[in-house]
């Protein structure tokens, strides 16, 4: 009894309870009915004591009518010394072996009848006994215990294996969130849905699907996917489980798992992660679409910048070297045409001149030569002999070279600020620092000019493009402007 009332399998209990039950009375033959949900007829019968060629023999199994659908209807112990006497018996179906005693006890689980036990013919035909009912009434009763205590291990089961599929759907969810917050690579991101995704239910291989105007289109993989397949129909017909990709009600794709259990958990499982990874997928693509934006808008910015530059220098100095040609091929004496000669000559020197600082603005060759400092030292040297301005640079740095990426950061930062300085402050002086302490590259931008208020609509000056580029180096950007002055600060961590 013990041994049934510690088994947390049903199916094994069941077995085990025909065993002993026919064991403790010496019954050649045991069975026990379980109730359906109405509880007025059998939904399972389990056998003990008939052989394979019997099941054959007999067909259909009981249902709980006659002697058995007596003791579900009344669910008290039941002795019958002859079957074949009994009014209630409704006979055996042709193959059934012969039975002619009989003992029934209910399996009674806190009050309400779960099954009937059912014991047949005792050796050389003795009727059960009073000591046979009650051992197996007490076996019953074992086994209602055994019997609520496997069904309370399977609801702890589900319950353990609901709970580590939301484990894993959290952990699956919380992953995506992080790479939303800590990478907005597209590509990266979805090769991370796709490897969260396959592990999360066990698949064999996924397949992310996005919606391009052309259709839809492969755009990560992971595991074992059929290499010949590429488009929805055919992943489907594959054998792949379809699950959308929706974000604010707008489809962007899908996801495709193949080899996955495929039961409705799992799919259910797929679908909220399905629900975070286009949230990442949305999340990515806007980012990417507004650094397009931000970088389209930096380069028309720059184009406006250098046309600016050749319309009021080189344009307007080409045009009054024209204008001296023309009025040159007039002149008949030949000593003011040799002046004129020479003004023109002077003239296209300026504008040669003003080409090549042009080019060096648009990237200077020292910096990609020479390194960050000689170039800082190049730009303030320019700008004091073209500006008439008084213009010094103290640049320390620990090493010659740095990332491409942060040498062209400080370079545009300082010369944009001095650029904004000489420009729009008017100032007698400015002053250039750099210097790099701890691991972190210190720029300083100051002047003496009329200063500016940088909260102003109209106060940007190029600062929106040195905030952005800053930004994506993870530094900082800090402005001070007055009547005496303005000071542009930056830290950059030096890569």
């Amino acid at each position: 009894m013990t041994a049934v009332a510690h088994e947390v399998d049903v199916e094994a209990m069941l077995h085990r309870l025909l065993a002993t039950a026919a064991e403790l009375t010496g019954a050649r033959y045991a069975a026990v009915g379980v109730l359906d949900e109405l509880g007025d007829g059998l939904e399972r019968f389990v056998t003990h004591g008939l052989s394979d060629d019997d099941h054959a023999a007999i067909g259909h199994l009981p249902e709980g009518h006659g002697l058995l659908g007596a003791v579900i209807t009344d669910p008290r112990p039941l002795r019958v010394d002859a079957l074949h006497e009994e009014p209630r018996s409704a006979g055996f179906p042709p193959g059934h072996p012969a039975m002619e005693t009989f003992l029934g006890v209910p399996v009674l689980i806190r009050g309400e009848a779960w099954g009937i036990l059912y014991l047949c013919d005792k050796p050389d035909g003795e009727p059960f006994t009073d000591a046979d009912e009650e051992a197996v009434v007490r076996l019953a009763e074992w086994a209602a215990i055994a019997i609520e205590n496997a069904r309370n291990c399977q609801v702890s089961e589900r319950r353990r294996v609901e709970l580590e599929r939301l484990v894993r759907r959290l952990e699956a969810a919380t992953a995506i969130a992080r790479a939303v917050g800590g990478e907005t690579d597209l590509d990266r991101i979805l090769e991370l849905i796709a490897e969260r995704g396959r592990s999360l239910i066990a698949a064999e291989g996924l397949v992310i699907l996005l919606r391009e105007a052309g259709g839809m289109v492969v755009a990560a993989e992971a595991g074992d996917v059929p290499g010949t397949i590429r488009d929805p129909l055919g992943l489907a017909a594959a054998g792949g489980t379809l699950v959308p990709l929706v974000f604010r009600g707008q489809s962007l794709g899908m996801l495709v798992a193949f080899g996955a259990p495929g039961d409705r958990a799992d799919e259910a499982l797929l679908e909220g992660f399905a629900a975070s990874a286009a949230t990442a997928v949305a999340t990515a693509r806007s980012v990417e679409e507004r650094r397009l934006r931000e970088a389209i808008g930096a380069a028309e910015e720059e184009r406006r910048r250098w046309a600016r530059e050749l319309h009021d220098d080189t344009l307007q100095g080409l045009g009054g070297l024209q204008m001296l040609l023309v009025a040159s091929a007039r002149i008949n004496d030949p000593e003011h045409l040799r002046a004129a000669v020479r003004d023109s000559i002077e003239r296209i020197e300026e504008q040669i001149h003003g080409l090549r600082a042009l080019i060096r603005e648009l990237r200077p060759a020292a910096l990609d030569e020479l390194g960050l400092a000689a170039a800082i030292e190049g730009l303030a040297g320019r700008a004091k002999d073209r500006e008439r301005v008084e213009v010094s640079a103290a640049v320390h740095l620990t090493a010659t070279r740095y990332a491409p990426e942060l040498e062209t950061t400080v370079y545009r930062v300082i010369q944009e600020a001095l650029n904004n300085a000489i420009r729009h402050a008017k100032p007698t002086r400015v002053r250039i620092a750099v210097q790099e302490t701890s691991g972190v590259i210190h720029i300083c931008v100051s002047d003496d000019g009329q200063g500016f208020d940088p909260a102003t609509p109209d106060a940007g000056f190029g600062l929106t493009g040195m905030r952005e580029r800053i930004s994506l180096l993870r530094g900082d950007l800090q402005l001070a402007s007055s009547a005496t002055g303005t000071t542009v600060s930056a830290a950059i961590p030096a890569l």
